[in-house]
């Protein structure tokens, strides 16, 4: 991934305000080839760089790709080559759930890239990046699952820590769906953080253990799930200082959502978003956002989401 490395610039203070244009890095050129109801939403990223490309405090990129020496970071070499070469097996390339095809490999390299690339805008001084779509957290070091084929968030946390931005790194997970993925690959190590908020009898249904994990009963409302978010950030309180926080921000908790289970307003997905951003800003964390899950109907609930978690982080990490 050609980036120009420098010295990241000292991140904001919860009291320094300067106008910002922040950078989104938008993978949806890099069409994804699904057979005829796919129940994959890739619609949802076209509308949603459609909705926020206009936007005078948001620039939108094209992300490059994550290379193989940056995704071997994370992933078995093994697995990087047979992925890419379409030499894995029809079991494997079923537990994922996309076809394989020369353009599934490159969206999948651009979309790790995007998040990389927010990472990267955020600790240069920015201190806000987005991924228009990423949070492919159920990725392990040597397989792909649902829907996941490189782990973005994994990847991004090992890749700063090797360019010397970032020494501790805190990933919160709020997908509705736990991140197994991430938290098996960070298992036992300090360096990053896991938390994963999610629906407990939700996919995948063998859950790995994150440092922290909430699991939520079918059916929970705004209440209940802002009280876990709270809990969450209180316990990243604790177990800190970090670095950079890389939010997946789900917009699966939605009640709209057929595969969330969860009964979440879109008012109170916004709470979470403004709570999780002014926690971060306070620290004075850098934040690689990632949009992560989303399987509303009609779509246009998650693309609502989405829009309002951009939102929400431009508000917070914006002049007053």
């Amino acid at each position: 991934m050609a980036l120009v490395v420098r010295s990241p610039k000292r991140r904001l203070s919860s009291d320094s305000h300067r106008a910002l244009v922040i950078k989104a890095f938008s993978t949806d050129l890099f069409v994804l080839p699904l057979p005829e109801g796919h129940r994959f939403p890739m619609e949802k990223y076209r509308q949603l760089r459609q909705t926020v490309s206009s936007w005078p405090d948001l620039e939108v990129l094209e992300p490059p790709p994550a290379s193989d020496d940056v995704l071997t970071l994370v992933h078995q070499a093994e697995y990087v080559r047979d992925l890419c070469s379409g030499a894995l097996s029809d079991a494997a390339m079923r537990e994922i759930g996309f076809p394989w095809s020369p353009a599934m490999v490159e969206r999948s390299r651009r979309s790790t890239g995007a998040t990389m690339a927010a990472a990267h805008a955020a600790l240069m001084g920015d201190g806000l990046g987005f991924n228009l779509a990423g949070g492919t957290h159920h990725a392990y070091a040597d397989r792909g699952q649902g829907f996941c084929c490189f782990n973005d968030a994994a990847v991004t946390a090992r890749w700063v820590q090797q360019q010397g931005w970032a020494q501790r790194v805190l990933i919160l997970d709020l997908d509705v769906h736990q991140g197994n993925g991430t938290a098996a690959i960070f298992r036992d190590d300090p360096s990053v953080f896991t938390i994963s908020v999610h629906g407990q009898t939700n996919f995948p249904f063998e859950k790995e253990r994150s440092d922290l994990d909430i699991g939520l009963a079918a059916g929970t409302e705004d209440e209940a799930y802002l009280q876990a978010v709270e809990e969450s950030l209180a316990v990243a309180q604790r177990a800190g200082p970090f670095d950079v926080l890389i939010y997946l921000a789900g917009a699966d908790p939605l009640a709209s959502d057929r595969l969330g289970q969860l009964s979440v307003s879109l008012a109170g997905l916004g709470r979470r978003d403004d709570m999780v951003f002014e926690w971060a800003r306070a620290q004075g964390l850098a934040v690689a956002v990632a949009m992560a899950g989303g399987y509303s109907r009609p779509i246009e609930q998650t693309v609502l989401a989405h829009t309002q978690t951009i939102r929400a982080g431009l508000k917070a990490f914006s002049a007053d």
